[in-house]
């Protein structure tokens, strides 16, 4: 018996891939065989997985796959005998990109139809959060789902940060930071405009970080560089995209980290930014009040000037921020490498012994 997790793409540094990852040394080190298959392979990654052509299907295996995203492999598992297991991560609805990318329209649409496909298909559901889990119950799954956090590279984390990049921003200016790719579902334009009325109305000395690839959506990021020219507000910076210690320090020069995003099926910089002590501020949105498990400061309302004065709180209430901070603290323990992998190989154990 083997247990093969699949997924479309296995990439260098991404959240999926780096669960993926972890789940199979998890899975080795406890005795199991295992293997990874994707449609694409990071180069960078060496032979920690291979192309989906290799794969010589079994009765005996079981299939782990991640359901992230729409693709051919989300319907060619099915016609393989293995028994299949899926971990959802969600899929983000299409009509966020309607306006801005037809494709990325049809493949978020065209996934989900996946997901739905499927629903009898699987024997079993791992689910990033609740949230997730809660989504394949309306789908129409009646397998048995078990929540089970994204593992997070921790180890990483403690990688020396850019200096140039923390020296740069540390010159008493309020640093409002948000990390993710430039894409509509973030809704950058609100953290736009919270921050304009943030410099404008409180506190003029202060400048919003947008931390991200910004290629993925040209025309949403053109709209949002119009806006800005429109609003008249200085120090909005888009930084692209950039490399991992470039990231690790601009979670060192914030001040405040702001999620004002629509659908987040995880929202795994929440993680990070706890990591940072960096407090966090979020609209309750999807699966965001959840990952944050009752530490932040979670918004009901993101109206500019509501949004404005969280910020203006957090960075003068000193006793709320060390407050948020040992919360955040205290949350990340929920995350803790040793608790998921425990939860992880006994869902396992109890599936194959189910299976027998």
């Amino acid at each position: 018996m083997r247990i093969i997790q699949m997924l479309p793409v296995l990439a260098f540094g991404d959240a999926i891939g780096n669960d993926t990852l972890t789940l199979d040394d998890t899975l080795r080190n406890n005795g199991y065989e295992t293997a990874i298959y994707a449609e694409f392979v990071d180069e960078r990654l060496g032979k920690a997985a291979e192309t989906i052509d290799k794969y010589i299907p079994s009765a005996d295996d079981i299939i782990l796959f991640h359901l992230s995203t729409g693709a051919d492999m989300n319907y060619k598992i099915s016609e393989y005998p293995g028994k299949i297991m899926i971990m959802y991560h969600n899929i983000t609805p299409g009509y966020f990109f309607e306006r801005y990318d037809p494709r990325s329209t049809e493949v978020c649409n065209s996934g989900r139809r996946a997901a739905k496909y499927l629903r009898k298909k699987a024997l079993f559901c791992f689910a990033d959060s609740e949230f997730n889990k809660q989504e394949l119950i309306e789908m129409g799954y009646d397998c048995p789902i078990e929540v089970l956090p994204i593992l997070i590279a921790f180890d990483d984390y403690k990688k020396k940060p850019n200096e140039k990049v923390t020296a740069q921003y540390d010159d008493g200016y309020v640093n409002i930071v948000f990390t993710g790719r430039v894409a509509p579902n973030k809704k950058h334009e609100d953290l736009i405009a919270a921050f304009y009325y943030y410099k404008k109305y409180i506190n003029p000395k202060s400048r919003l970080l947008l931390v991200g690839r910004n290629d993925f959506y040209p025309e949403y990021y053109a709209r949002l560089r119009k806006y800005v020219e429109r609003l008249g507000v200085s120090d909005v910076i888009f930084t692209g995209q950039v490399k991992f210690n470039d990231i690790l320090a601009y979670y060192k020069a914030a001040d405040v980290f702001l999620c004002l995003s629509e659908h987040e099926g995880f929202c795994v910089p929440l993680v990070e930014s706890m990591m940072f002590d960096v407090p966090v501020i979020a609209y309750d949105s999807c699966a965001v009040g959840e990952t944050l498990g009752g530490s932040g400061f979670l918004l009901q309302d993101k109206k500019p000037e509501i949004v404005a004065e969280a910020i203006h709180q957090v960075m003068t209430d000193q006793s709320l921020r060390e407050q948020m901070i040992e919360e955040q603290r205290k949350r990340l323990c929920y995350f803790e490498h040793d608790r998921i992998k425990a939860q992880f190989l006994k869902a396992m154990k109890a599936f194959i012994d189910n299976q027998k």
